[in-house]
């Protein structure tokens, strides 16, 4: 199923591909104020991020977890380059990262879980594709 509804949403519908989206935006705000509002919008207050380098609790650790990416990977995009499939609550998509207008360097994909309100609960994050050395 791709890009469809939460069935345990609110009433408030989520497009999940917009919360992929959204999410991968959080990923790409370099503004501090702005990326702390998207991850409220996107993430619930009690939100788990993991993955095999980092790990990332609640919406403080999971901003400090994308500011030290952005220091690491400075001019870095992530890009959503698959559809989001969907199951009950459970999201999944691929992503692509590299510099801003250049070939991706790392792909990885991401699988999710969606919370009662609409918002990301928990996401466990997978490295496909990396150069050696470069994600570690």
């Amino acid at each position: 199923m791709t890009a469809a509804i939460a069935p345990n949403a609110s009433a408030a519908t989520t497009d999940l591909a917009e919360l992929a989206d959204r999410y991968l935006a959080a990923w790409n705000e370099t503004d501090a104020v702005r990326r702390r509002a998207l991850i409220g919008r996107t993430w619930t207050e009690s939100a788990v991020y993991v993955d095999p380098l980092m790990r990332g609790d609640g919406h403080a650790g999971i901003d400090a977890m994308i500011a030290g990416v952005q220091a690491r990977f400075p001019g870095f995009v992530f890009r959503r380059v698959s559809p989001v499939d969907a199951h009950g609550a459970n999201l999944r998509f691929t992503w692509e990262l590299g510099p801003a207008g250049e070939a991706a360097l790392v792909v990885g994909t991401d699988f999710a879980t969606i919370a009662d309100d609409g918002r990301l609960a928990g996401m466990t994050g997978f490295i496909d594709r990396a150069p050696a050395g470069l994600a570690a």
